[in-house]
Protein backbone atom coordinates (compact mmCIF):
# COMPACT_ATOMS: atom_id res chain seq x y z
CA UNK A 1 0.00 0.00 0.00
CA UNK A 2 1.54 3.31 -0.93
CA UNK A 3 1.40 6.02 1.62
CA UNK A 4 0.10 9.65 1.31
CA UNK A 5 2.30 12.21 3.19
CA UNK A 6 0.87 15.73 3.30
CA UNK A 7 3.33 19.02 2.22
CA UNK A 8 2.26 21.61 4.52
CA UNK A 9 4.32 24.08 2.98
CA UNK A 10 1.56 25.81 1.41
CA UNK A 11 -0.47 26.13 4.69
CA UNK A 12 2.70 28.19 6.99
CA UNK A 13 2.61 30.34 3.19
CA UNK A 14 -0.19 31.42 3.81
CA UNK A 15 -0.42 32.02 7.54
CA UNK A 16 2.74 33.89 6.96
CA UNK A 17 1.47 36.32 4.73
CA UNK A 18 -0.35 37.75 7.82
CA UNK A 19 1.83 37.68 10.46
CA UNK A 20 -0.88 35.81 12.66
CA UNK A 21 -1.42 32.34 13.51
CA UNK A 22 -4.56 31.98 10.81
CA UNK A 23 -4.49 29.19 8.97
CA UNK A 24 -3.37 27.19 12.34
CA UNK A 25 -0.51 24.85 10.86
CA UNK A 26 -0.76 22.05 13.60
CA UNK A 27 -4.83 21.95 13.98
CA UNK A 28 -4.29 21.90 10.15
CA UNK A 29 -1.64 18.98 10.08
CA UNK A 30 -4.06 17.10 12.88
CA UNK A 31 -6.92 17.51 10.31
CA UNK A 32 -5.11 15.96 7.42
CA UNK A 33 -4.12 13.06 9.59
CA UNK A 34 -8.06 12.60 10.95
CA UNK A 35 -8.62 12.65 6.97
CA UNK A 36 -6.50 9.86 6.44
CA UNK A 37 -3.17 11.12 5.78
CA UNK A 38 -0.24 8.46 6.82
CA UNK A 39 2.74 10.66 6.94
CA UNK A 40 2.90 14.67 6.91
CA UNK A 41 5.86 16.65 5.37
CA UNK A 42 7.49 19.79 6.06
CA UNK A 43 10.53 21.32 3.90
CA UNK A 44 11.98 24.10 6.25
CA UNK A 45 13.91 26.50 3.89
CA UNK A 46 16.93 28.81 5.27
CA UNK A 47 15.04 32.12 5.00
CA UNK A 48 11.88 30.04 6.47
CA UNK A 49 9.65 31.80 3.80
CA UNK A 50 7.14 28.80 5.12
CA UNK A 51 7.77 26.45 7.31
CA UNK A 52 9.59 27.55 9.92
CA UNK A 53 12.38 25.34 12.11
CA UNK A 54 9.78 26.02 14.87
CA UNK A 55 7.16 24.51 13.51
CA UNK A 56 8.95 21.28 13.10
CA UNK A 57 9.48 21.92 17.11
CA UNK A 58 5.87 22.80 17.35
CA UNK A 59 4.79 19.57 15.22
CA UNK A 60 7.01 16.64 16.42
CA UNK A 61 4.84 16.04 19.53
CA UNK A 62 1.29 16.07 18.07
CA UNK A 63 1.88 14.59 15.18
CA UNK A 64 0.52 10.29 15.39
CA UNK A 65 1.44 9.33 11.67
CA UNK A 66 4.86 9.41 9.83
CA UNK A 67 6.98 12.85 10.52
CA UNK A 68 8.93 13.34 7.05
CA UNK A 69 11.42 16.64 7.09
CA UNK A 70 13.05 17.45 3.65
CA UNK A 71 15.80 19.71 2.84
CA UNK A 72 19.55 20.52 2.09
CA UNK A 73 21.85 19.31 5.11
CA UNK A 74 23.43 22.42 6.14
CA UNK A 75 24.43 22.53 9.74
CA UNK A 76 21.28 23.85 10.96
CA UNK A 77 19.49 21.82 9.42
CA UNK A 78 21.47 18.57 10.66
CA UNK A 79 20.84 19.79 14.10
CA UNK A 80 17.04 20.34 14.11
CA UNK A 81 16.71 16.73 12.11
CA UNK A 82 19.00 15.12 15.01
CA UNK A 83 17.09 17.10 17.56
CA UNK A 84 13.37 15.80 16.88
CA UNK A 85 14.51 12.13 15.56
CA UNK A 86 11.28 12.49 12.47
CA UNK A 87 10.59 9.33 10.94
CA UNK A 88 12.20 10.10 8.09
CA UNK A 89 14.74 12.43 6.71
CA UNK A 90 14.50 13.72 2.72
CA UNK A 91 17.65 15.08 1.82
CA UNK A 92 17.27 17.73 -1.12
CA UNK A 93 19.77 19.39 -2.98
CA UNK A 94 18.50 22.62 -2.49
CA UNK A 95 20.89 25.87 -3.53
CA UNK A 96 20.05 29.11 -1.62
CA UNK A 97 16.69 30.74 -2.40
CA UNK A 98 15.43 28.41 -4.97
CA UNK A 99 11.37 28.67 -5.39
CA UNK A 100 11.02 24.79 -5.52
CA UNK A 101 13.28 21.54 -5.64
CA UNK A 102 13.71 21.29 -9.23
CA UNK A 103 16.23 18.64 -9.62
CA UNK A 104 18.04 15.51 -7.99
CA UNK A 105 21.12 14.83 -6.35
CA UNK A 106 24.23 14.23 -8.38
CA UNK A 107 25.04 10.84 -6.33
CA UNK A 108 28.76 10.55 -8.50
CA UNK A 109 29.82 13.86 -7.22
CA UNK A 110 28.52 14.77 -4.43
CA UNK A 111 28.86 11.01 -3.09
CA UNK A 112 31.03 11.39 -0.24
CA UNK A 113 29.47 14.20 1.54
CA UNK A 114 26.12 12.47 0.97
CA UNK A 115 27.48 9.37 2.79
CA UNK A 116 28.89 11.79 5.30
CA UNK A 117 25.24 13.22 6.26
CA UNK A 118 23.35 9.81 6.11
CA UNK A 119 25.79 7.80 8.40
CA UNK A 120 24.99 11.00 11.17
CA UNK A 121 21.43 10.51 10.75
CA UNK A 122 21.46 6.44 10.54
CA UNK A 123 23.41 6.78 13.63
CA UNK A 124 20.32 8.40 15.25
CA UNK A 125 17.82 6.25 13.60
CA UNK A 126 16.45 8.00 11.35
CA UNK A 127 15.61 6.61 7.93
CA UNK A 128 16.90 7.74 5.21
CA UNK A 129 15.89 9.19 1.89
CA UNK A 130 17.42 11.27 -1.26
CA UNK A 131 15.97 13.31 -4.14
CA UNK A 132 16.69 11.67 -7.50
CA UNK A 133 16.08 12.09 -10.83
CA UNK A 134 15.42 9.14 -13.20
CA UNK A 135 19.28 9.28 -14.28
CA UNK A 136 20.50 5.21 -13.58
CA UNK A 137 23.33 6.45 -13.01
CA UNK A 138 22.17 8.05 -9.92
CA UNK A 139 20.37 5.42 -8.79
CA UNK A 140 22.81 3.07 -8.71
CA UNK A 141 25.01 5.17 -7.25
CA UNK A 142 22.82 5.91 -4.30
CA UNK A 143 23.31 2.76 -3.17
CA UNK A 144 26.90 3.75 -2.02
CA UNK A 145 25.62 6.62 0.14
CA UNK A 146 24.17 4.74 2.44
CA UNK A 147 20.43 6.19 2.38
CA UNK A 148 17.52 3.53 2.82
CA UNK A 149 15.22 4.86 -0.18
CA UNK A 150 15.72 7.53 -3.12
CA UNK A 151 12.29 9.80 -3.65
CA UNK A 152 11.91 10.16 -7.18
CA UNK A 153 11.60 13.51 -8.90
CA UNK A 154 8.08 13.49 -10.40
CA UNK A 155 8.35 16.99 -12.15
CA UNK A 156 9.60 15.84 -15.96
CA UNK A 157 6.44 13.03 -15.41
CA UNK A 158 3.96 15.79 -14.82
CA UNK A 159 5.29 18.36 -17.18
CA UNK A 160 4.85 15.66 -20.16
CA UNK A 161 1.39 13.64 -18.98
CA UNK A 162 -0.58 15.53 -20.73
CA UNK A 163 1.88 15.20 -24.22
CA UNK A 164 1.47 11.16 -23.60
CA UNK A 165 1.40 9.05 -20.62
CA UNK A 166 3.40 6.37 -21.72
CA UNK A 167 6.52 8.10 -22.82
CA UNK A 168 6.42 9.97 -19.52
CA UNK A 169 6.26 7.33 -17.23
CA UNK A 170 8.98 5.08 -19.31
CA UNK A 171 11.99 6.26 -17.80
CA UNK A 172 10.25 6.63 -14.10
CA UNK A 173 9.50 2.81 -14.53
CA UNK A 174 13.03 1.70 -15.20
CA UNK A 175 14.47 3.86 -12.26
CA UNK A 176 11.92 2.01 -10.03
CA UNK A 177 12.50 -1.19 -11.36
CA UNK A 178 16.27 -0.70 -11.44
CA UNK A 179 15.97 1.11 -7.41
CA UNK A 180 14.16 -2.43 -6.47
CA UNK A 181 16.56 -4.39 -7.94
CA UNK A 182 19.49 -2.39 -5.65
CA UNK A 183 17.28 -2.61 -2.75
CA UNK A 184 16.06 0.54 -2.09
CA UNK A 185 12.66 2.00 -1.24
CA UNK A 186 10.78 4.09 -3.56
CA UNK A 187 8.94 7.48 -3.04
CA UNK A 188 8.22 9.72 -5.36
CA UNK A 189 7.46 13.68 -5.08
CA UNK A 190 6.24 17.12 -7.01
CA UNK A 191 3.80 17.98 -9.01
CA UNK A 192 1.78 14.79 -8.52
CA UNK A 193 -1.95 15.53 -8.55
CA UNK A 194 -5.43 13.66 -8.95
CA UNK A 195 -4.73 13.56 -13.12
CA UNK A 196 -1.44 11.81 -12.80
CA UNK A 197 -1.45 10.13 -9.68
CA UNK A 198 -2.72 6.94 -9.81
CA UNK A 199 -1.63 6.12 -13.21
CA UNK A 200 1.80 6.89 -11.62
CA UNK A 201 1.23 4.74 -8.53
CA UNK A 202 -0.49 1.49 -10.76
CA UNK A 203 2.87 1.50 -13.11
CA UNK A 204 5.43 2.17 -10.34
CA UNK A 205 6.42 -1.51 -8.95
CA UNK A 206 7.31 -1.20 -4.91
CA UNK A 207 6.21 2.73 -4.73
CA UNK A 208 5.94 3.06 -0.91
CA UNK A 209 5.27 7.03 -0.33
CA UNK A 210 4.07 9.52 -2.50
CA UNK A 211 4.34 13.47 -0.75
CA UNK A 212 2.23 15.83 -2.10
CA UNK A 213 1.14 19.35 -1.38
CA UNK A 214 0.96 22.31 -3.77
CA UNK A 215 -1.63 20.40 -6.12
CA UNK A 216 -3.48 18.88 -2.49
CA UNK A 217 -3.75 22.10 -1.16
CA UNK A 218 -5.45 23.61 -4.66
CA UNK A 219 -7.67 21.51 -5.02
CA UNK A 220 -8.69 21.88 -1.44
CA UNK A 221 -9.51 25.03 -1.91
CA UNK A 222 -12.68 24.24 -4.54
CA UNK A 223 -13.06 20.40 -2.92
CA UNK A 224 -12.44 21.08 0.52
CA UNK A 225 -10.16 18.69 2.38
CA UNK A 226 -12.52 15.93 3.37
CA UNK A 227 -13.20 15.71 -0.02
CA UNK A 228 -9.58 16.24 -1.52
CA UNK A 229 -8.01 14.10 0.99
CA UNK A 230 -10.51 10.65 -0.09
CA UNK A 231 -9.63 11.99 -3.88
CA UNK A 232 -6.04 11.41 -3.02
CA UNK A 233 -6.43 7.91 -1.53
CA UNK A 234 -8.66 6.65 -3.95
CA UNK A 235 -5.82 7.10 -6.90
CA UNK A 236 -2.89 5.74 -4.71
CA UNK A 237 -5.41 2.51 -3.03
CA UNK A 238 -7.67 2.05 -6.24
CA UNK A 239 -6.78 -0.88 -8.39
CA UNK A 240 -8.75 0.02 -11.83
Amino acid sequence: MTKLSVNINKIATLRNARGTNLPNLIEVAKDFERLGAEGITVHPRPDERHITYQDCYDLKPVLTTEFNIEGFPNPSFMKLVLDLKPEQVTLVPDPPGVLTSNAGWDTVKQKEFLKEVIQQFKAAGIRTSIFVDTDLVNIKNAVDTGTDRIELYTGPFSDHFSKGKEAAIAPFIKAANLAHELGLGINAGHDLNLENLHYFKNNIHGLLEVSIGHALICDALYLGMEKTMANYLICLHSKR
